[in-house]
């Protein structure tokens, strides 16, 4: 039986498959891409990823048996979201000096075939060149919690999503962390937040025993970050998950989204990260997720800082090593942010369809770190009905009948109480149209002991009018509001008392409104600082 090559004599074997004349399909060359676990060869149509022979502890590629077995894994593992892409294994057999992709004969070393696709259209190549509009961050939240619900919990009794698992893989990050060379300020730093780390962890251990006993621990992808996303045949692709370690991949929710939420925000986005958190939190209804979000942010963004600590560790450049040290300063920037406390807080929004309340809700949402909770996609979650189905409800029939909205405002008090105890600020988006609704949420945000503030959007009547005619029309939006509803709501509508002007924030949204603006003017009534997003692109470097 052969021996096993030594990486020097596999990366031999890959440089003869960059020769066009090894394949069996057309190849005009062949672009190598390398990592620091493996090689990819593209070449016509395909892409071929071939395992590097390493035992790097948190994978093992050391024999060609478990490189198989591992090109396998990836193949089963990655066609859960990209099945397009991800083809089979395919042996590279003749001989390592004279070696033929695919064919007949002794297998000398396995690679996985994927379809290839334009790297130009990878999500993080796209956002560097302002090319990805918002509604591609709603298709991946909507995504990935269709992903989520899809694949299997772990069990409570195994070993994934234990507290003890988890602050294992936390501290690991710390621990490499300390073996390696740091200036005094940076050390300061890294000590600071594994202290901050390990007394959240005690503080969080229940609750994560409490979400591995309720099915949030599950198969994830494990490394959803913004370079392993593609815009393929129209549509957003998640590839590349990790299949080698599976401690690494079966993982709470909450910390897999942390992953994306981290990555907008590193590049400098924290807009999109907002929308990416609630729109996967619409999508989901996994509010009570938030709790343990900080504390995933955080280790998600340790990691980054442990990985670029060990590259500044391995240049010879000094430039090179600057760069990498530069960003170790600045995912420590971005995990103390994350680390920071919040500023709960309660608004509700006030206004009938078509007022603007929604897409004033949406810029705000945008800014600092609101929790939006909609009232159009919760009533249909109670219906256990999917946020974009159409019911044609109507006045007080269906989705609207007085029970179903007296249990809809019900759940948004109690989705809000839970936002603001995980510590976010809660945006609650409903008509709020009786006085007797808004004093409810008033005495809520009273008794959680957070500020209160009533949003309230107004647009003549004839605008409110072309834009539910419109939303109508389009049949796209949670709302199912028609003009007779409109219409109802206009008559019925308990305009704001003058008590109540205290705490409101009347807003024109006949046109345009400005998020940074209405931000500001928000937090000036709420009596809080203006947002400054967390992990804007000010961390860089820091």
């Amino acid at each position: 039986m052969p021996s096993e090559p030594t990486l020097a004599e596999a990366a031999r074997l890959v440089e003869r498959l960059r020769e066009a004349r090894r394949y069996p399909h057309p190849v005009a060359d062949v672009e190598l891409v390398e990592t620091h676990i493996s090689w990819v060869l593209l070449a016509g149509g395909y892409a071929y990823k071939l395992k590097k022979p390493l035992d790097l502890g948190f994978l093992d590629f050391s024999t060609l048996a478990k490189r198989r077995a591992a090109c396998e894994e990836e193949v089963r593992l990655n066609r859960r979201l990209a099945p397009e892409l991800y083809l089979d294994v395919v042996a590279v057999t003749g001989s390592p000096d004279d070696p033929a992709m695919g064919g007949t004969g002794l297998a000398v070393e396995y690679a996985v075939r994927m379809r290839r696709f334009d790297r130009a259209l990878e999500l993080d190549r796209l956002l560097a060149r302002g090319e990805l509009p918002d509604e591609r961050i709603d298709e991946l939240a909507a995504l990935v919690a269709r992903f989520h619900a899809a694949v299997p919990a772990a069990p409570p009794d195994g070993p994934y999503g234990t507290p003890g698992a988890v602050y294992a893989a936390a501290a690991a990050n710390f621990e490499h962390l300390a073996a390696l060379e740091h200036d005094a300020a940076t050390a300061a730093r890294i000590a600071a937040l594994a202290r901050w780390t390990e007394a959240a962890h005690s503080r969080l251990a229940p609750v994560m025993r409490e979400r591995l006993a309720g099915g949030f621990v599950r198969e994830c992808h494990g490394d959803l970050h913004l370079a392993n996303m593609v815009l393929h045949e129209g549509r957003v692709v998640v590839f590349d998950c990790i299949e080698f370690n599976p401690a690494l991949r079966w993982t709470d929710v909450a910390a897999e989204i942390a992953f994306t939420v981290m990555d907008l925000r590193r590049r400098g986005r924290p807009d999109l990260a907002q929308r990416f958190l609630n729109g996967y939190l619409d999508a989901s209804g996994d509010y009570a997720g938030l709790r343990l979000l900080p504390y995933y942010l955080v280790y998600r963004a340790m990691v980054r800082a442990k990985v670029a600590a060990i590259r500044a560790s391995q240049e010879t450049d000094a430039a090179a090593r600057e760069r990498d040290a530069a960003d170790v300063r600045a995912h420590l920037a971005l995990a103390e942010s994350f680390a920071a406390e919040r500023q709960p807080a309660l608004v509700i929004t006030c206004g009938a369809s078509g007022s603007g309340k929604s897409f004033v809700a949406g810029r705000l949402a945008a800014t600092g770190d609101w929790i939006r909770i909609r009232s159009d996609v919760e009533r249909k979650r109670l219906a256990g009905l999917d946020a974009a189905a159409r019911t044609g409800s109507g006045v007080g029939a269906g989705l609207y009948t007085p029970d179903m909205t007296e249990r809809t405002y019900a759940r948004l008090a109690a989705l809000a109480r839970t936002v603001v105890a995980a510590g976010y600020p809660a945006l609650v988006d409903a008509t709020f149209l009786e006085r007797t609704r808004r004093e409810a949420f008033r005495a809520l945000a009273g008794g959680l002991g957070v500020p209160f503030l009533i949003l309230a959007p107004a647009a003549p009547a004839d605008v409110m009018r072309e834009r539910v005619a419109a939303r109508e029309r389009a049949a796209a939006d949670p709302s199912e509001a028609t003009l007779a509803v409109l219409e109802r709501q206009l008559a019925t509508a308990e305009p704001l008392a003058a008590e109540e002007t205290a705490h409101a924030l009347v807003i024109d949204a006949a046109g345009p409104v400005e998020a940074d603006a209405l931000a500001t003017a928000v937090a000036a009534r709420l009596g809080t600082h203006p947002p400054r997003p967390r992990g804007d692109a000010d961390t860089r470097g820091a």
